[in-house]
């Protein structure tokens, strides 16, 4: 077993010392510039340049009719964006986002009990307003504005709340 000279200095400080890459003033060069990133990053979104897809005015037919109690799924304003109409008991013809604004899942309709279901988290929401009724979503649907024509229904518009 060898045992240590006290005399002599351990060195392995100064290894360590000479290996590392990065100094304090470059940390704190870097967490300033980061930061800097994060403010300026927070204060155009609060301005508003990085704009949502909101009100759009293309028009897409997306049935011919759509009787009462009955609902047709499809994609407005863009091919991604999942929506769906319904007519209800009453006659009144509605159309929402069919993504959910707590984890966006999709949104289901009930036909006999005028709601809209999100099964992921069990949230609701009304089938006339497309406003919250039950569990975590925090918002209402987005709504799309319909136009009931001779030759069909068309999406006219997507409204954000």
């Amino acid at each position: 077993m060898r045992i240590r000279d006290r005399a002599a200095p351990d060195r392995s400080f100064e290894r360590i010392r000479s290996d590392a890459s990065v100094t304090r003033r470059d940390y704190l060069r870097m967490l300033v510039t980061i930061s800097g990133g994060l403010v300026l990053g927070a204060v155009a979104v609060a301005a508003g340049v990085f704009p949502r897809r909101t009100g759009s005015s293309g028009e897409r037919k997306i049935a011919d009719a759509i009787a009462p109690g009955q609902a047709v799924t499809f994609t407005y304003p863009e091919p991604d964006d999942r929506a769906i109409a319904m007519r209800l008991s009453d006659g009144t013809l509605v159309a929402y986002s069919s993504i959910c604004t707590h984890l966006s899942c999709a949104v289901l309709w009930r036909s006999g009990g005028e709601e809209l279901v999100c099964p992921c988290h069990n949230g609701r929401f009304s089938a006339s307003s497309g406003e919250v009724l039950a569990g975590p979503p925090p918002r209402p649907l987005p709504v799309i504005e319909l136009q009931e024509r001779a030759d069909g229904i068309y999406a006219v518009r997507a409204v954000a709340r």
